[in-house]
């Protein structure tokens, strides 16, 4: 199986449906990506939540930390940054696009991501300095690269923005209705194949799901996925980097299902 890079197999699907004139000039980042990291407030736990918005022309997308076989994560480096111990994203919940008949996961027209933050000294701001690459698509995609900076002090003020973000975040099993769920292992020749069976209550429109195992290195394919009575069962191979079975840490497992509705994050997966 040739599994081309994300990036390179997008463009190389939307190029010949664009005219010559078109293929001809691709729009500058500039001209379709703005953003901003946006300060926040001091959180109750003492963490800091920040946010970093993308604003994107008409018709543009970008994509989710698991963006789908044809679609380009997203990678941050917070190396540069003063003062800060931690950063976790919060993603709120995405949606699925499909395009020439491949499925993606991400944002259109744009997206606040909360970034909640621990200080290394809390009684100091952090000066948090952002590297950030992503994907950004319409017709076709194109690569941007962002380095942002700003200075995070306590206690900060409440964002109507990121408080949106932070609402839009998938709801859990529990929230969910989920009363039970199992995934079958079987080895295939260059890696895994993964079939989860879940009793969750249907979800609002068509349901995708996208299997995460945690480690960054093993790709992962469009899973199939369909009701069973009152079952979702979805199925995916993993390929891991050696090309061959590999163990799976099924507590690390994070199986997102997506829908009209918005998203259910559920985390491991135990053996039926």
């Amino acid at each position: 199986m040739i599994r081309l890079p994300a990036l390179a197999a997008l463009m190389l699907l939307a190029l010949p449906a664009l005219p010559p004139a078109a293929q001809a000039r691709t729009a500058s980042q500039d001209e379709v990506l703005s953003a901003a990291l946006l300060p926040g407030w001091q959180t109750g736990t003492g963490a800091h939540m920040a946010g970093l918005r993308l604003d994107l022309a008409p018709g543009w997308k970008t994509y989710w930390r698991s963006p789908g076989d044809a679609g380009i994560p997203p990678q941050f480096d917070w190396s540069g940054s003063e003062n800060l111990k931690s950063v976790r994203i919060h993603w709120p919940a995405p949606t699925v696009f499909h395009t020439n008949g491949y499925q993606t996961i991400g944002y259109k027209g744009g997206v606040v991501l909360p970034v909640e933050l621990v200080a290394r000294d809390p009684s100091r701001p952090v000066v948090l300095r952002a590297r950030v690459e992503l994907g950004i698509c319409r017709d076709i995609c194109v690569p941007a690269w962002l380095d942002l900076s700003a200075e995070v002090a306590s206690p900060g003020a409440p964002d109507a923005a990121i408080r949106a973000a932070l609402a839009a975040r998938p709801a859990t099993a529990a929230e969910a209705g989920l009363t039970g769920i199992s995934c079958a292992v079987e080895p295939i020749a260059d890696g895994l194949r993964v079939t989860a069976t879940l009793a969750l209550p249907r979800q609002s429109g068509a349901e995708a799901v996208a299997f995460e195992t945690g480690d960054p290195r093993v790709w992962v394919s469009e899973a199939q996925t369909g009701r069973q009575g009152d079952r979702l069962v979805s199925t995916a191979e993993m390929v891991g980097p050696g090309g061959q079975p590999f163990a799976l840490d099924r507590s690390a497992l994070v199986l997102t299902v997506i829908s009209d509705r918005g998203a259910v994050e559920i985390r491991g997966c135990p053996a039926p």
